[in-house]
């Protein structure tokens, strides 16, 4: 058959990248994205839909918490996942009653959809996301020295553009905004995407898949990261994030490399049962990640 992107012709790059098709069905993790994330809203302090930007579209949901020893309390930002296409802020603040137990405030970020928005907008309005939590922080009790990112599948590349270089500037925030994040299957290099099924909505050319992938956009000083993967995505896909993520632990970070271990597709990426847990029920693994956050 005809190769469209390096040994892979059409129908198997499209499977390689159709990752609802690595389990029996998506519903039940969305289901429990908005359970959980309802439940958040419920039970604690929610500011819901602040806006923090000029498109109707550019919402979040906040989260504020009491910092520990009369400290500003740290801010974790979640970008959502769904192929740039599906869900939103309402579906991802399933580990806001988690966090805000321990003392981090959290963050759950809507941006607009595609193919109304292109990648170029997303990725714009998450990083005016990350701007005006800059700037606003301290109005929720938080520290604007202290934000934290992080998101699954889109939003683990969400997630490594804004880790990435060279925006800053434009929104008016110090290169150093991010001091960690976790982008967790994010697609970091989207050349081969856009060969894929996924470009008719997605709507990269060259240029503009090159403009969005993070591996292409290292900065100047890095952070530390955790990055990981499901061990059941398919295996084009786990070659290419772990070549991707080899570049971006080895060029942005400013410190160690925790390599989280693999899992389930989608239960490791955004397991809300797993988030929702008290600390003392966490693993070790998640004890260093909250070390780092500290407040």
């Amino acid at each position: 058959m005809t190769k469209v992107y390096e040994d892979f012709d059409q129908e198997t790059l499209d499977n390689e990248y159709l990752i609802s098709r690595t389990v029996p069905s998506l519903e039940p993790f969305i289901a429990d994205y908005g359970k959980f994330s309802a439940e958040g809203r419920d039970n604690l302090d929610c500011r819901v839909d602040v806006s923090c930007g000029d498109h109707p579209d550019q919402l979040l949901d906040i989260f504020p918490a009491k910092g520990k020893d009369g400290k500003a309390a740290p801010v974790f930002i979640f970008i959502h996942g769904g192929y740039w296409r599906m869900l939103s802020h309402r579906e991802s603040s399933f580990m806001a009653e988690n966090m805000v137990a321990n003392g981090i405030a959290v963050i759950a970020v809507n941006y607009s959809l595609a193919p109304d928005a292109s990648i170029d907008t997303i990725v714009q309005q998450c990083r005016e996301a990350i701007a005006w939590t800059w700037r606003n922080a301290a109005d929720f009790g938080a520290d604007p020295d202290r934000i934290f990112v992080g998101g699954s599948s889109a939003g683990g590349h969400l997630t490594g553009m804004m880790v990435a270089g060279g925006w800053h500037d434009a929104f008016g925030v110090p290169s150093d905004v991010i001091k960690g994040a976790v982008p967790l299957s994010g697609l970091h290099d989207l050349e081969p995407l856009r060969h894929s099924c996924i470009n008719e909505w997605a709507k990269l050319d060259e240029v503009s898949a090159r403009r969005n992938s993070p591996v292409h956009h290292l900065p100047d000083a890095g952070c530390p990261l955790i990055l990981s993967y499901g061990a059941s995505e398919t295996r084009g896909i786990q070659a290419a994030k772990r070549a991707a993520g080899g570049c971006l632990a080895g060029e942005w970070l400013a410190g160690r490399y925790l390599r989280a271990s693999r899992s389930q597709p989608f239960r490791y990426r955004v397991r809300p049962a797993r988030l929702r847990q008290p600390a003392g029920a966490q693993s070790p693994r998640h004890d260093r990640l909250k070390n780092r956050m500290k407040p």
